[in-house]
């Protein structure tokens, strides 16, 4: 196992934990989450549009390819979950990583609220969207985007619910990428200072690290 494997196959400080985004209040439907709301299902397929501080990337998302973190992805948008959040592990040929609230409340709100896993029926290349997990069933809100071919992740269970459909050249993959790693592989952000510090903790620690303006549904599909 590599050790890109090891940082998103088990949980430590690494891929699968809840809590970034700004200081401001959060709507009702993510403190706590609407427990029904979660169980229904989203549209066929559907674009999120993620305006950052980079710049505009779109994001496809399909249904047929991770039915449950399809459906995830499209309630967390829904309620705004990823407006702010920081990419808080952005590694140059690996991947970005984001979706911890900076919110504490949201942090606990979210923390239990895990998906089975999906069947991975896509392969993890450059440009594609999955779920961070520490092991199995455990995904909750962390996603990850691919800078290169990870196709040796398809085999650890990491299933693919959508791919960037526009700006990865010029928004994503211009990232900031100076911290690397979580300390101390790296210089970058520890995931269990975030849960407790949330968004401060990043401004006042790292505050070259990119983030989520907005993340909105701009287009859906249904059979």
């Amino acid at each position: 196992m590599t050790k890109h494997q090891y940082h998103l196959a088990y949980p430590a400080a690494l891929l699968l934990t809840v809590g970034i985004v700004g200081a401001c209040a959060r709507t009702p439907s993510l403190t706590p989450p609407a427990p029904a709301k979660l169980a229904s299902a989203g549209p066929d397929s559907f674009d999120v549009r993620f305006t950052t501080s980079k710049g505009v990337f779109d994001v496809r998302v399909h249904r047929d390819w991770a039915p449950r973190g399809s459906d995830r992805v499209y309630h967390l948008v829904r309620a705004r979950y990823y407006d702010g959040v920081r990419f808080f592990r952005t590694v140059k040929g690996f991947v970005t990583q984001f979706g911890l609230n900076g919110d504490t409340a949201v942090t606990r709100a979210w923390r239990g609220l895990r998906i089975d896993d999906d069947t991975v029926r896509k392969s993890n290349v450059r440009g594609t969207l999955s779920f961070a997990a520490g092991g199995a069933n455990t995904r909750t809100t962390q996603l990850y985007i691919s800078y290169g071919d990870n196709s040796r992740l398809d085999r650890s269970g990491f299933a693919v619910f959508g791919q960037v459909i526009r700006g990865m050249d010029a928004v994503v993959d211009s990232l900031y990428n100076g911290y690397g790693e979580g300390m101390p592989r790296g210089q970058g952000p520890m995931q269990d200072s975030i849960n407790r510090q949330g968004n401060a903790y990043l401004v006042r620690g790292f505050p070259n690290l990119d983030y989520v303006i907005t993340a909105r549904i701009v287009r859906e599909w249904k059979r």
